[in-house]
């Protein structure tokens, strides 16, 4: 058996959020679809200034854990004013995690980086990338109240995590202007849906005690 601690429990919950121990999701999940044809201008994704943030959670809101992703590229299309198309490349071997969010005298950052990118959670030497392709992207008429400020469109994609494809929909923030385009979301989703789990069993406590809830925060900006 796995030896548990802090660590580990809350590791496996990656971009995880839950304010209770209700588990809760504000997005929608389905099976791999169709990506949206590339089409009109192409935009490259600046990888400088694009970014995946995370945080996490023990279940009922304890040692919260966040971080940063570094996107390495990927590409928006824009047609008619609007994005219709695009994907866009995530780095796991960048996971980072904020040392404000370690408070513990015991605990140090580069402690919980190591184990996250080990076989133990995602696997890095393996999964060295996740990536999000655009499915369809609609208008949205009314924002939910968690979604990212300004949020003015539906967002759908093929969100690969650990190997494992699944397509998500979410609100989002999309904004063209001029030469450049830019898309920010926050979601939430359950990461049992890639098969991101730690422990063997539902009743094994490492599994037991982390949020299902994935939280992920994307802010992607393309240009000339």
């Amino acid at each position: 058996m796995k030896k548990i601690s802090v660590i580990a429990l809350v590791a496996v919950g990656l971009l995880a959020t839950s304010c209770n121990n209700k588990e809760k999701t504000d997005t929608s999940v389905a099976t791999e679809q169709s990506v949206a044809e590339s089409k009109g201008e192409v935009l490259a994704v600046d990888a400088a200034t694009s970014l995946v943030n995370w945080k996490a959670f023990h279940k009922g809101g304890f040692a919260p854990r966040w971080g940063t992703l570094n996107v390495k590229s990927g590409d928006l299309s824009i047609e008619g004013g609007q994005v219709v198309a695009g994907n866009f490349n995530i780095d796991m071997t960048s996971i980072k995690v904020d040392p404000a969010s370690v408070t513990e005298k015991d605990k140090k950052p580069a402690e919980l980086e190591a184990h996250l990118k080990n076989p133990d959670f995602f696997d890095v030497a393996k999964n060295p990338a996740s990536d999000f392709k655009i499915t369809s992207v609609a208008d949205l008429k009314e924002a939910p109240k968690d979604a990212v400020a300004g949020a003015n469109k539906t967002v759908s994609g093929n969100l690969t995590l650990m190997g494992k494809t699944m397509n998500v929909t979410f609100p989002a923030k999309v904004d063209v202007v001029d030469n450049t385009a830019a898309i920010q979301a926050k979601f939430t989703v359950n990461r049992t849906d890639w098969g991101i789990k730690f422990g063997t069993t539902e009743t094994d406590p490492a599994e037991w005690m982390i949020s299902k809830d994935i939280e992920i925060a994307i802010d992607v900006k393309a240009k000339k």
